[in-house]
């Protein structure tokens, strides 16, 4: 976006949020898979701004661990007197000497997008406004500011809820909390701030009335309440969420992904999806989970930062978490993938079998009741069911290799560190605590025995 001026964008990030119940500071409350104040430096990042302050306070050092990354400017706000106050504090700890547009915001707004700031600047400046705010316009305006405008509609003042008489409590225009303010005018009205109000605090909004009283030109520009929405309890974090939610689904939906039950499933921001793809319900995708293209869920799925190729089909109640999946594999019902599994392509991995740091080689197949912990598997081997790959003596892991096309029979353990070569047998029931050589049978000698008339003498006792 062309800049006429220069931009310096200050976040409001320093408040504990005592409605939220919590010792986590509320910036850090997590919406969509990431801290609320991440939320907000993301939409804020394409737009260039010279200087992004975050004024913090509360667990302050929490709060700056969770977002420097992203690279912004910090002032620590000690003594919370206020958002006026909380503005004053970035002034002076980092935009003395800045001459351009300062916007302000909060950091725990989180569905503000980036097209409605760039729109929301770009009216500014046509404008030529000294202030613009957002506001909206909402049938129960409840703790937000009034924004109380004069007979000819222009703005006059906003009036928190608190100090609201009962004639403005009645207004339906409230105030967004965000400012885009020309630092000719901002840095002055800081100066006059008074705590004259209810709460006893340097409040920001009265340098609307300031703009006001110096002739000033203010604009507004009204838009969705969800957008500008700030979050105060948990019930504020639970409706936004569900909206995120719809606004993300929507997002895939429009990209060629098919949801059979959009309100049921939980798609966290940073998840990709590929076109083609059928998600059931009660399916979670979180943290930076990949989905190729045309697979398919089939209900109560959970997968955390995974990998999956494309044409995976995924049965119900799956479990993945920071593993890779790739193209054409079948997984589930009930399998539970591990950090480090990774199972290649035409891998099946079906009821009640768990993989952990293990990879399975194409064509792989792991249908039934089988741990495999710390192992190497090539392809197109069967791993029967009841296997385990025996990893753990009680002080470390060890490694488990099976080569190509190798037979594992049902109820066998394989005792680390052992290694299995290609195109060998393991008989059912067998534990291999050696070496099994390519093209070998390795079994565990047990003969049947059978004790004729057993059952009838058995039952005549228990009859007795």
């Amino acid at each position: 976006m062309k800049q006429e001026k220069p931009i310096a964008a200050v976040v409001l990030a320093a408040g504990k949020g005592t409605r939220m119940r919590s010792e986590k500071a509320k910036v850090l409350h997590p919406l969509g898979g990431k801290a609320l104040l991440l939320h907000v430096l993301e939409a804020l990042r394409p737009l260039g701004a010279a200087r992004t302050v975050v004024v913090i306070g509360h667990q302050a050092d929490a709060v700056r661990a969770a977002v420097d990354e992203q690279g912004p400017e910090f002032a620590l706000q000690e003594e919370q007197n206020g958002t006026g106050h909380a503005v004053q504090i970035a002034r002076e700890t980092c935009l003395q000497d800045f001459v351009g547009d300062v916007l302000i915001t909060y950091g725990d707004t989180p569905l503000l997008t980036t097209e409605t700031l760039t729109g929301f600047l770009e009216m500014h400046r046509n404008e030529q406004a000294a202030l613009t705010m957002l506001t909206m316009e909402l049938d129960d305006a409840m703790g937000y500011g009034r924004i109380v405008r004069d007979p000819e509609g222009a703005v006059q003042r906003i009036v928190e809820a608190r100090d609201c008489s009962p004639e403005e409590l009645a207004i339906g225009e409230a105030n967004g909390g965000i400012y885009c303010v020309s630092s000719d005018l901002l840095f002055p009205a800081l100066e006059a701030l008074e705590t004259n109000n209810a709460q006893g605090e340097l409040y920001v909004t009265d340098i609307v009335a300031f703009a006001v009283e110096q002739g000033l030109k203010v604009a507004t520009q009204i838009v969705p309440a969800a957008e500008v929405e700030g979050i105060n309890s948990r019930a504020d974090l639970a409706r936004l969420e569900a909206v995120l939610r719809d606004r993300t689904v929507a997002k895939h939906m429009d990209a060629g992904v098919t949801f059979l039950d959009p309100t049921s499933v939980l798609i966290e921001t940073e998840v990709t999806i590929g076109a083609d793809t059928v998600i059931g319900p009660q399916v979670q995708l979180r943290g930076a989970t990949q989905i190729g293209v045309d697979c398919e869920f089939l209900g109560n799925a959970h997968l955390r930062n995974a990998r999956v190729g494309d044409r995976v089909l995924i049965r119900q109640n799956v479990v993945v978490d920071d593993a890779e999946i790739e193209s054409g594999a079948v997984l589930g019902p009930f399998s539970h993938l591990r950090p480090g599994a990774h199972l290649e392509q035409d891998v099946h991995v079906g009821n009640f079998v768990e993989v952990k740091k293990s990879t399975l080689g194409r064509g792989t197949k792991a249908n039934h009741l089988a741990y495999l912990g710390d192992a190497q598997i090539g392809s197109e081997s069967n791993i029967g069911a009841g296997t385990i790959t025996c990893n753990y003596d009680g002080f470390g892991k060890h490694q488990t290799t099976i080569g190509d096309r190798v037979q594992i029979g049902s109820d066998s353990q394989l005792v680390a560190p052992v290694t299995i070569g290609d195109d060998a047998y393991v008989a059912t029931g067998t534990t291999v605590r050696h070496d099994v050589p390519a093209g070998a049978l390795a079994f565990n000698p047990k003969p049947d025995k059978k004790r004729e008339g057993w059952v009838e003498t058995f039952r005549a006792r228990k009859r007795k």
